[in-house]
């Protein structure tokens, strides 16, 4: 009888910070082990690990990526600390979140001690894709199985290498989502959460929310760069409320109490994993109209979307769907049903078909 197949699941970014790679990484993980198989997650860890799933690798430190900065472990302690789990596991198929990202994904790539599939998340440009092409080129084709999480995602990898990727989009766990009891909010509440940093554009929403009536309150979860800046230009609103870091299951109570939840990135967004999370809370979703969140909301189906940088635009966004509560019934109830197509359950059947087809030669 063949033992469970064995998946180690490698993530770049540290799994300790909020970001949309690590929570498709860990929700992944979680569906594949409901489905009996030993699934773990390898990433850099600033702190215990979120599981006891998880194999930490070490501290990440901050590296700038893609505009903005990313805890990533591109050291040496965090190389060869790789190298031991990946000799120590024996995994029969690696999953590799940014396969090309420095760190234990690309040391992953090098060593190819196992199948391999790589899952490529960022849009708009790279940098280290120019720069390091010659080297990159080569070490691409490693990868046995290409994936990309959008379109967006697929031209920016189309537009350095040669190769022509399978497109599966990012996932979330509706039940778990809809399980949690919402955080009560007596007021009328606009919910934020992703890093602090100008492309994520915390700093228009915060501008536009000068025009929300004072009986409207603000919620920002997480932390960034601009944390510290944009907590003293509120700190006469007390409209205004600042959570810090917070846990998957806390972000799913705040997104199911808030009235809005609000995206106005900037750009860079290959694909808008949070804004269907919200959709699946049954909160109403305004976002920047960018291409990457266009693969999940339709502007007036189940979100509204704005001009992204515009304060005017996204002001009278939050103003309208306050104030008109057949609109914000319609694109809630439209947004839950999105919501469902895109379940972590299906995306784990095309990911394990994919795995067993890698591993089908070697026995286990």
């Amino acid at each position: 009888m063949s033992r469970p197949l064995r998946v180690g699941l490698l993530c770049p970014y540290s799994l300790t910070i909020f970001g949309g790679v690590q929570m498709q990484v860990l929700a992944l993980a979680r569906e594949l082990r409901s489905r009996g198989i030993e699934a773990r997650v390898l990433g850099p860890c600033d702190g215990p690990p979120p599981d006891s799933f998880v194999t930490p690798l070490g501290n990440s430190l901050p590296t700038a990526a893609n505009g903005s900065i990313a805890p990533l472990a591109p050291d040496p302690p965090a190389v060869l600390r790789t190298i031991r789990v990946l000799n120590d596991e024996a995994f029969d198929v690696l999953h590799l979140h940014e396969p090309l990202a420095p760190g234990p994904t690309l040391t992953s790539v090098v060593l190819h001690r196992a199948p391999t599939v790589g899952t490529f998340h960022a849009a708009g440009s790279s940098s280290s894709y120019r720069l390091l092409n010659p080297l990159l080129r080569r070490l691409i084709k490693r990868i046995d199985h290409g994936v990309v999480v959008s379109k967006d995602a697929l031209e920016l990898v189309r537009a350095h290498f040669d190769v022509d990727y399978e497109v599966l989009f990012n996932a979330v766990e509706v039940k778990v989502i809809r399980s949690v009891e919402p955080f009560p909010t007596p007021r009328p509440t606009v919910f934020f959460c992703g890093r602090h940093e100008d492309r994520k554009g915390l700093r228009v929403l915060i501008e536009a929310f000068d025009g929300m009536p004072a009986d409207v309150d603000l919620v920002i979860a997480s932390d960034g760069p601009d944390t510290a800046e944009l907590v003293r230009r509120t700190a006469d609103d007390p409209r205004v409320h600042w959570l810090g870091r917070i846990s998957d299951r806390e972000k799913f109570a705040r997104l199911a109490g808030a009235d809005i939840f609000c995206a106005p990135s900037l750009g860079g967004e290959s694909f808008g994993v949070v804004l269907i999370e919200a959709m699946a809370a049954g909160t109403t979703v305004v976002a920047s109209d960018l291409p990457g969140y266009r693969n999940v909301a339709t502007d007036g189906e189940d979100a509204v979307l704005t001009q992204p940088g515009s304060v005017g635009e996204l002001t009278a966004a939050l103003r309208r769907v306050l104030d008109d509560d057949a609109l914000s019934n319609r694109l809630r109830r439209n947004g839950a049903a999105r919501a469902e197509q895109f379940a972590m359950t299906a995306l784990a059947d095309r990911y394990v078909e994919i795995y067993e087809r890698l591993t089908a030669s070697v026995p286990r």
